[in-house]
């Protein structure tokens, strides 16, 4: 069957991670995601990740994780030519994408007022720290800035050791994959009225929204979130426990799961105990009703409990690390990372992690490697009409 997305072209300007994570969930649903880059350096993330090798090439790690499946323009929009390619390369659009400042396109005659001009139902998605408006929207915004403004970092941790980051760039996971819902629900309304639209995606509003519980009970229950470590605040034993040889999660949040959890342990008599009798005499005495859970567990290693927990319907997991993660016989069966063998300016096979969820039509994936800056810029503009006189002449002009 024909990919979701087949037949939408996407103009990507985005760099480093909200924007281009965006374009990479968009490409691998069939989209045609074109990344527009700066001359000579590109999107910043070329030049970042562990490989210095890889960065001295503009092919950093950082850059390969997310894009995969795009087609690379080297282009400057600083220059009135440069401008005028983009426009006719947005008359052939259906989405541009960016996540500058506010107002940095705009300025450079790009905006999306100007580009509705040659495209009027053009879906136009910006994405910036705090939205398009606001005090707060000319401030520059990396991840870790708004993971303290949003408040996560003051939940991230326990009494002594928050407020601590979140371990991955979560504000700007979340942000492009804010904006791609966006841009998929604005493409399904183009289809069926024809109008385009505007998208306002704020990094700092895409992680309040996804935080949940800790927003909805300051909201509604008027009872401020406070750091639990490991610990589940809604319920008890819920959380990390120490075992023979690790940590094990385990969320025997219901009844019968802790009851289950007592006998499997060989602990019935904590089942009756008043103070674990009932979830919320549980909560108040977790820490007594912890140290009773890890002294059983501590007599087997953490797998051992895993297997007999679980079959019990006790949910329960080992804590990972992420190469332990990665080499689950559960992740590699549901083939979640795809193998590029051959990746242009880089000396080995890559691999790289597709989208979060499989379709019964074939499941989301990349069709090319993350390509080289600038290797499709003549296929592009010989697509939107260039001849190869004009292009070479652009090129000699500093324009490509």
């Amino acid at each position: 069957m024909a990919a979701l997305l087949a037949g939408i072209r996407i103009l990507d300007l985005a760099n480093v991670l909200a924007g281009p994570f965006c374009g990479y969930q968009l490409a691998q649903l069939g989209a045609d995601v074109i990344k527009i880059e700066v001359p000579g350096s590109g999107d910043l993330a070329r030049q970042l990740g562990v490989d210095v090798g890889l960065n001295r090439r503009l092919m950093g790690a950082s850059f390969l994780a997310q894009n995969s499946g795009k087609r690379s323009v080297s282009l400057d929009l600083k220059r009135e030519a440069g401008r005028e390619v983009f426009l006719r390369l947005a008359a052939g659009a259906d989405v541009v994408l960016e996540n500058f400042r506010p107002g940095v396109m705009a300025r450079l005659g790009l905006g999306y007022e100007q580009l509705k001009a040659v495209r009027p139902d053009l879906v136009y998605c910006a994405i910036s720290g705090f939205g398009q408006d606001g005090p707060l929207r000319g401030n520059p915004a990396y991840d870790q800035i708004v993971q303290g403004l949003s408040g996560v970092m003051s939940i991230t941790g326990d009494a002594d050791s928050a407020p601590l980051r979140v371990g991955y760039p979560l504000a700007d996971t979340l942000g492009g994959i804010t904006a791609a819902f966006a841009i998929a629900a604005a493409l399904v309304r183009r289809a069926r009225t024809g109008e385009g639209e505007f998208i306002d995606v704020s990094m700092l509003e895409a992680v309040l929204a996804a935080m949940g519980w800790p927003v909805s009970n300051y909201l509604i229950a008027g009872q401020a979130p406070q750091p639990m470590g490991n610990d589940n605040a809604t319920a008890s034993p819920s959380g990390a426990f120490r075992c023979g040889d690790g940590l094990l999660n385990i969320a025997a949040n219901k009844q019968q799961q802790f009851e289950a959890l007592c006998r499997v342990l060989g602990r019935d008599e904590l089942i009756a105990d008043p103070r674990y009798a009932e979830r919320e005499a549980r909560k108040r005495h977790r820490r007594a009703l912890k140290a009773e859970i890890e002294a059983a567990l501590r007599q087997q290693p953490a797998a051992h409990w895993e297997v007999l927990l679980n079959r019990a319907g006790v949910p329960a997991g080992r804590v990972l690390t992420v190469p332990q993660a990665l080499q689950q016989p559960q992740i590699r069966e549901r083939g979640l990372l795809r193998r590029f063998e051959h990746a242009p300016g880089v000396d080995h096979g890559i691999t790289v992690a597709r989208a979060g969820f499989r379709l019964a039509s074939g499941d989301p994936a990349s069709r090319t490697p993350p390509p080289r800056l600038g290797e499709h810029t003549d296929e592009v503009l010989l697509q939107a009409g260039y001849s190869a006189a004009e292009i070479e002449s652009l090129r000699a002009g500093g324009v490509l």
